[in-house]
């Protein structure tokens, strides 16, 4: 495996934090995974076409307060063959936007995949992930699901990382983690790229332009589960002070893959 001293330094600098983020590392393997040459086809997709969100497949989710800003509608746009979900100002409100096909399409394993162009500024951060309707009953994984992180873009981690993540348990200082686990690759902050997860009933493997990155047994659940994507924001006023809005999470498109 290819090291990166520098992002060493980088993680001890950020540790003293609340971040509890793993040291960044590059690729595991210089392999780029096809599904489709791996045993799985393509079972669900949306590419964005038309001018909205097409409610068959996502429901704009949580509407209402969410932490220092609101998830609303307004944020939500498909145009150009695009999903953008921003984080823009109305006056001395901060809008936020979140997607999920909770009650329309909840799979379990899988390939799950989303190209997308990440957030330009620090302090809001755009994210994929899948979440679990029964994660607040319990913490056995197998039984009660997880929060799956496939990819979340915090800018203050700096400019080629992006962060993966899983959570079981309710919500709080007891909820189990596997702790942010940090992809290093050059120049994924510009452009389009693409952001994957296998799920299978032993394991989760990360990719990044489909390059494996991390393979976790850890919080494997073994249940149905949601998808999500969603422009983020922190809890406090602090750490959005070099926040640029409105700025956007562009997502090109999403695709879902199971085992034939």
């Amino acid at each position: 495996m290819k090291k990166y001293p520098f992002l060493l330094f980088l993680f001890i600098s950020y540790s003293i934090t609340s971040f509890a983020q793993r040291p960044a590392q590059g690729p595991l393997s210089k392999q780029v995974f096809n599904p489709l040459k791996n045993g799985y086809q393509l079972v669900w997709e949306d590419e964005f076409l038309g001018n909205q969100l097409d409610n068959t497949k996502w429901a704009v989710r949580g509407v209402g307060r969410r932490a220092i800003a609101y998830v609303s509608a307004e944020a939500v746009k498909v145009e150009n063959g695009l999903l953008k979900l921003s984080a823009l100002k109305r006056g001395d409100s901060i809008l936020i936007s979140a997607v999920g096909t909770q009650g329309l399409f909840m799979p379990k394993y899988g390939f799950y995949e989303c190209r997308a162009q990440l957030q330009h500024s620090p302090g809001v951060w755009g994210a994929f992930w899948l979440q679990s309707p029964k994660l607040s009953e319990g913490d056995d994984p197998r039984i009660h699901g997880a929060e799956v992180d496939i990819m979340e873009f915090f800018k203050k981690l700096g400019l080629d990382i992006v962060s993966h993540n899983v959570h079981w348990g309710p919500y709080g200082s007891g909820q189990h983690t596997t702790h942010g686990m940090q992809s290093y690759l050059k120049g994924v902050s510009k452009g389009f790229h693409t952001f994957g997860l296998e799920w299978t009933a032993e394991k989760y493997i990360f990719y990044v332009d489909g390059l494996k990155f991390y393979e976790v047994s850890a919080g494997v659940s073994q249940i149905e589960e949601y998808l999500i994507l969603s422009m983020e924001i922190p809890n406090n006023l602090e750490e959005i002070k070099k926040t640029v809005f409105p700025d956007e999470f562009i997502v090109d498109y999403v695709r879902v893959y199971q085992k034939k």
